[in-house]
């Protein structure tokens, strides 16, 4: 009888806890090593939009289409586009017509870690080192000691991987914008006048070379980003984040000569305030492959969020690299066949976000993304 393969999961996220879940559906051992000590440690971001044909797919093919129906927003996927005195410059007309749901991470996450056994995630387990066995296998170290050795060892751990040094010397490059992120709750009740303003989805306002962004998420919560160009330590520099009332005040004064309605967002706000510089992996990033180790999503292809397609590129990694590996008896062949269908599979996606992070906050960026918005439109009517 042939002895079961046993893959380590370094990183719980969409998409490690994605390809979790589908190796474990086929009866492959499989181990989450998650830095976090459980799964509500910290807040896990804001509303995503999930793919039909990538992370829509991938929780179909793990057999959690019903689970996330139950969690989707069809009806938040509105856009709204206003200039710096609060005028509509462009609005979505049906905020439930399109194929990108909205979810929350926090509960995307949720439905997945369901899924799983108990004991396959192993919390409060960062990884501090991947170190070689015999066989092409590997440990990985934690402060709790080494485990393994583990017939494959996945990098799904994000940005600043500790997975990827031992594949590919590249390191996320800065892409020069600085998103400064806090949230409004309940704002419906307590702020009607931001809830219309917001709308049912994401509104954004870009003007005199700096962007605020409101993304609708479930609960009648609200996630602003107040987006910069500048140098990766500027708002550390500019802002005492030890108060949240300056850090406010700062923030009104930066976006001085924009619509009051618009600055009450800032007024409206929790005192949770992150910032967030956005990074990138230059476009084709790719590595010889190395048996025993491979990599999935931001790991793999970290790109600027423009696009929407991150999130939704790891997931689909997950299915494919789960696909791939299942019923082959040759892994390192199946890994390769995923790396080289991945490099070739994420240009795309990674050239329209590495424009998108080039172009954004541009002298003409109202005019830009008013065209972006006219042009998506154009797609979705039926000709």
């Amino acid at each position: 009888m042939k002895a079961k393969r046993h893959v380590a999961i370094v990183g719980g996220g969409p998409g490690g806890l994605t390809l979790a879940r589908l190796l474990d559906l086929h009866g492959v051992g499989v181990v989450v090593f998650e830095r976090e000590a459980h799964p509500l440690e910290r807040p896990q971001g804001g509303t995503l939009d999930l793919h039909e044909d990538s992370g829509i797919a991938a929780l179909e093919r793990a057999g959690l289409q019903q689970a996330f129906y139950s969690i989707a927003r069809y009806e938040d996927q509105g856009t709204r586009l206003l200039d710096k005195a609060g005028r509509v410059l462009f609005e979505q007309a049906d905020a439930s017509a399109g194929d990108r749901p909205e979810v929350d991470r926090t509960a995307l996450r949720a439905i997945l870690l369901a899924s799983l056994p108990a004991g396959v995630v192993r919390w409060g387990s960062a990884v501090s080192d991947v170190s070689p066995a015999d066989d092409n296998r590997w440990h990985v170290v934690t402060e709790r000691g080494a485990e393994g050795p583990f017939d494959l060892v996945v990098g799904a751990d994000g940005a600043w991987s500790r997975v990827r040094p031992l594949l590919s010397p590249y390191k996320p490059q800065y892409s020069g914008l600085v998103f400064i992120e806090f949230g409004i709750d309940d704002i419906d009740e307590r702020h009607p006048a931001l809830s219309l303003l917001v709308g049912r989805g994401k509104m954004s306002v870009e003007a005199d070379g700096k962007c605020l962004i409101a993304q609708r998420n479930g609960n009648a919560h609200v996630r602003v980003y107040a987006i910069f160009r500048v140098p990766v330590d500027w708002a550390a520099k500019r802002f005492d984040f030890a108060s949240p009332a300056a850090v406010r005040e700062e923030l009104i004064r930066e976006f001085e000569g924009f619509d009051e309605g618009i600055l009450d967002l800032f007024r409206a706000g929790n005192d949770c305030f992150a910032v967030r510089p956005i990074h990138a992996l230059p476009v084709g990033h790719c590595w010889q492959h190395r048996a025993g180790l491979t990599l999935i999503g931001d790991a793999a292809h970290v790109m600027s969020p423009f696009g929407g397609d991150g999130v939704n590129n790891a997931m689909f990694d997950a299915s494919e690299l789960a696909r791939l590996l299942v019923g082959n008896d040759d892994w390192s062949a199946a890994v390769t066949e995923y790396e080289t269908q991945m490099f070739a599979r994420i240009v795309e996606s990674a050239e329209g976000a590495a424009e998108g992070a080039a172009t954004f906050l541009s002298h003409d960026g109202e005019a830009l993304t008013l065209e972006l918005y006219r042009s998506h439109q154009a797609e979705l009517i039926p000709t």
